[in-house]
Formats: C-alpha cells, sequence, structure tokens
C-alpha cells in the first residue's frame, strides 16, 4: 500500500495536473499511423496473396495444432508422443472445423512491408493499423482446406503429434510449402519466433 500511494500521487501530479485544459499537442509529438495500402489482388482475389501465403501457414497450423490439443485434452487423450492418439473420425472432425473457424486475422504493415498478424503469428507493433475481416477469414479457410486435400487428414494428425514443428515443417516448408527456398534463394519468411513455438 506504501508503494501504490506515491505512485499514485505521481500519476495525479503528472505534467499539466493543474492546468486544467491542455493546448492540443504539437506536431512533434503527435503521430500519424496509416493503415495498410493494399493492392487490387490482396483486396479482392478470392486466393491468398502470394506475400501472405507463409505467414498464412503458420496460421493455419498453429489453429490446427491449438484446435487438436484442445480435443485432445477434452476427449483424456493428451497428444504427442507415446500418448493415446484420437481416433480418425475425430482428428477428421477437428481439421474440419480448423479450416471452418473464424480465423480472426488481418494484415498490418510491419516495417514497410504487409504482413498477416493474429494468433500464432508474430506480435504487431504497438502503433499500428491491423484491416481485419474482409477476404482474409475466407482466404486462410480456402487454404486450410487446401492443405488438407493435398496433404491428406492422417498426415497431418501425425504431424501434429509429432509437435508444432513438424506440422508447420509439413505444411509449410516443404517442398511446395509457401515457406520454401524458391529454387536458388532463400525461405519466403523466417521461423516463428520462439514463443510462437513453445506456445503450443
Amino acid at each position: 500500500l506504501r508503494l501504490l500511494l506515491p505512485l499514485g500521487a505521481i500519476l495525479v501530479a503528472g505534467p499539466g495536473a493543474g492546468d486544467g485544459c491542455q493546448d492540443p499537442p504539437s506536431p512533434s509529438l503527435s503521430r500519424s499511423v496509416p493503415a495498410p495500402q493494399l493492392s487490387a489482388e490482396e483486396l479482392h482475389s478470392p486466393h491468398m496473396p502470394e506475400s501472405l501465403r507463409c505467414d498464412a501457414c503458420y496460421a493455419i497450423a498453429f489453429q490446427v495444432a491449438l484446435l487438436a490439443a484442445a480435443e485432445g485434452g477434452k476427449r483424456g487423450r493428451n497428444v504427442g508422443l507415446g500418448r493415446k492418439a484420437l481416433r480418425e473420425s475425430d482428428y477428421v472432425e477437428v481439421l474440419e472445423r480448423s479450416c471452418l473457424q473464424s480465423w480472426d486475422y488481418g494484415v498490418q504493415e510491419l516495417n514497410g512491408e504487409k504482413r498477416l498478424t493474429g494468433p500464432g503469428l508474430q506480435s504487431q507493433q504497438p502503433l499500428s493499423v491491423t484491416m481485419t475481416g474482409g477476404p482474409w477469414p475466407s482466404r486462410l479457410a480456402k487454404m486450410c482446406h487446401s492443405f488438407v486435400g493435398e496433404q491428406g487428414e492422417e498426415q497431418l494428425y501425425g504431424a501434429h503429434r509429432r509437435g508444432p514443428s513438424a506440422l508447420r515443417e509439413l505444411l509449410c516448408h516443404g517442398e511446395k510449402g509457401p515457406c520454401a527456398p524458391p529454387a536458388g534463394g532463400k525461405a519466403g519468411r523466417p521461423a516463428p519466433p520462439k514463443a510462437l513455438q513453445n506456445e503450443l
């Protein structure tokens, strides 16, 4: 209690506390944060733009792993090495629900580059504008269904049981994955931060 009182006094008696109405902040102190400028493809295409496919893949891998882990716990089948697996009908349902979810993701500019933001992705900058909704949920759902169709439920669930990095590797970094390096080039996006890798 003693520590809180001086802090409260500092906050109340902070700069300009007794001045009443203050002048607006000077232009040098104010900051403008513009919304991301999206291209016609980013605004209107039904498909995930190529530049955001790697971020989208990480988001999908995160959501599939999160829902599969939650379902395993709910059914008393903690997933992972040496643990009892979900029945095929259960993991097929989990993958379907993963793709049909609301997808609370959006796009923002980070260091001049457009990036997808949301759960499981790199954290956003403190002063930024994120554009959510619009085409992003349907693009993520379409991409998720595509992964399930290409890889198959059994292979996806098997990768999930080996751990989040195995699922990301299968979906995102494989030969045709959106984060795979182009012939003779570097990968599309860096690996997710350690905090995200350990989040699951």
